[in-house]
């Protein structure tokens, strides 16, 4: 059993400054393809926010222009608010996306007096996995200049924010983005995972165990437990890019790889990915 080319990291240790787009958090019933459009104070607001990482040296990628030519492409097959913004995400290219929610608070004493209140989230884009939260306030002015107070706003937090961010990502970069791997038997399935495989005639679950620690990155992960018809991985480490190609690496590819090491012992089985939980089910 030999590790997959593309999680092997030849011990490399490295910081990378990773590629952000920042876009608009959507309530229920809002539309993240329109929600910009019907509101200048939002687009407005996430400039400033883009504005404020450009500034500190960060690759930043426009959400607007990358949502045009995903509408100019028909990118979009659903309504599903979920699928279009990881379409979105996904075609940009960026390794964070930080979603803003932004309110713009009126003073309850004169309608003129107003501040801005943003609260950053930022999450690696494919696994979705939380890296960095923070709540900045502008102070209060009589003014209708939103870009103005978005700035100060997000002025406040933008060093801490992006701190936080930039170690969390060098963490990833360097020890693998965490990943869940949850293995289970179809119900009418002959085998259970004490089930003999393999020419060691090994079973099934030590055979998981011992592909995991040959193919996880830097061999780095961590098994919850496992019975009879169950096995779960709840912390298993995967590379940021694939150390081949350079291209970014997602749960797909390391689920894809999984399947092909379950097919090689004879194995047919299914596989289903939400956000950073891998779904294995072995018929």
């Amino acid at each position: 059993m030999s590790q997959v080319p593309a999680t092997n990291s030849g011990g490399q240790v490295q910081t990378v400054q990773p590629k952000i787009m920042v876009i608009p958090y959507t309530k229920e019933g809002e539309d993240i393809r329109t929600v910009l459009e019907a509101d200048i104070n939002k687009r407005i607001a996430i400039t400033k926010i883009k504005e404020a990482f450009d500034s500190r040296g960060f690759t930043t990628v426009d959400f607007t222009a990358k949502l045009k030519a995903a509408k100019d492409n028909n990118v979009f097959t659903s309504d599903n608010q979920t699928d279009i913004k990881s379409q979105i995400i996904q075609m940009s290219g960026a390794d964070i996306y930080v979603q803003a929610e932004i309110d713009i608070v009126r003073s309850q004493y004169d309608a003129s007096t107003i501040s801005v209140t943003l609260i950053l989230s930022a999450y690696e884009a494919s696994t979705g996995n939380s890296l960095s939260n923070k709540v900045g306030k502008s102070p209060q002015f009589q003014t209708n200049d939103i870009g103005k107070l978005a700035s100060k706003a997000v002025e406040s937090i933008a060093e801490d924010f992006l701190n936080v961010m930039q170690a969390k990502f060098t963490d990833i970069v360097n020890n693998g983005k965490s990943i869940i791997i949850n293995l289970s038997l179809n119900p009418d399935s002959k085998y259970t995972f004490a089930s003999e495989f393999g020419p060691d005639g090994l079973p099934l679950s030590d055979n998981l165990e011992l592909w995991m620690g040959e193919n996880a990155y830097k061999n780095n992960y961590h098994i919850q437990g496992n019975g009879d018809l169950w096995m779960i991985f709840d912390d298993v480490r995967i590379p940021l890019k694939d150390q081949v190609t350079g291209n970014n690496y997602n749960p797909n590819k390391f689920a894809l790889e999984l399947f092909k090491f379950l097919k090689g012992l004879g194995l047919q089985s299914g596989k289903d990915i939400k956000g950073n939980t891998i779904y294995i089910t072995i018929k």
